[in-house]
């Protein structure tokens, strides 16, 4: 059994793998990873873990104390040059978040071919894979909600409201709602533009839901892509030595 582990900024996703196929996938917020100690006991000694956390220090320790009380041995995720086909194209490779370069090696897992992996959560990333696995760099933005927070905590006279989107907005809570959406949108479009014809935009994450219907490309909806990264990651070294995941 796999254990894989996408730790973000505002919340936990993890994946249940066995057999050939997901037995199980679930979320937290980043606030309640204590509970995930009575879902994790089934992974048993035997079994592997691999996390990607970008959550920061005080984060991996909780979670590190968990692994340890449940005697599991992990493996937390660091960009390299080179892993599972894709080849990392940042000058300092270390720089690259381990849920982007998760993301990267599950989409070139899933493909093959050039692509846009797209990350849309707390921040949206975009980031190029070349049709030979290299990743040739991206851009990070804020995400949709951070975009809204920033607005009302630093312009004068916007309070925070739910607004909709619109395509012409007759309220400013719904012109915030529809600039930040347009603003993600036109950045994704942008950057799928230059890359080859016929390249595929993969987009995972939680505003992924709120983004697609605003785009005017056809995106391919990837919900576990930073836990695929992780489960290519995990049975790599095994697949070298011929043993089964």
């Amino acid at each position: 059994m796999i254990l894989a582990v996408d730790c973000g900024n505002t919340r936990l996703k993890w994946g249940l793998y066995q057999d050939g196929d997901w037995r199980r996938t679930a979320a937290v917020a980043i606030t309640d990873l204590a509970s995930l100690e009575k879902h994790w006991k089934k992974v048993g000694p035997a079994g592997r873990v691999v996390v990607a956390n970008v959550a920061g220090t005080v984060v991996r320790k909780k979670l590190g104390s968990i692994f340890s009380r449940l005697s599991l041995r992990v493996t937390w995720v660091e960009p390299k040059r080179q892993q599972c086909g894709v080849t990392n194209g940042y000058r300092s490779p270390g720089q690259l978040g381990a849920d982007r370069w998760a993301a990267l090696i599950g989409a070139r897992s899933l493909g093959g071919g050039p692509c846009l992996v797209v990350m849309a959560g707390t921040a949206t990333t975009a980031d190029i894979l070349e049709d030979d696995g290299r990743f040739a760099g991206g851009v990070i933005l804020p995400g949709v909600d951070l975009m809204k927070r920033s607005l009302v905590q630093h312009t004068a006279g916007l309070a925070h409201a739910n607004g909709r989107f619109a395509a012409h907005p007759g309220s400013t809570s719904d012109a915030i709602e529809t600039g930040c959406l347009l603003a993600q949108a036109g950045v994704i479009e942008r950057m799928l533009s230059i890359m080859p014809p016929g390249a595929e935009c993969l987009i995972a994450g939680g505003a992924a839901a709120r983004i697609v219907p605003h785009l005017r490309i056809r995106p391919r909806r990837v919900d576990n892509l930073v836990l695929e990264g992780l489960l290519r990651i995990a049975i790599e070294p095994a697949e070298r030595k011929g043993v089964p995941a």
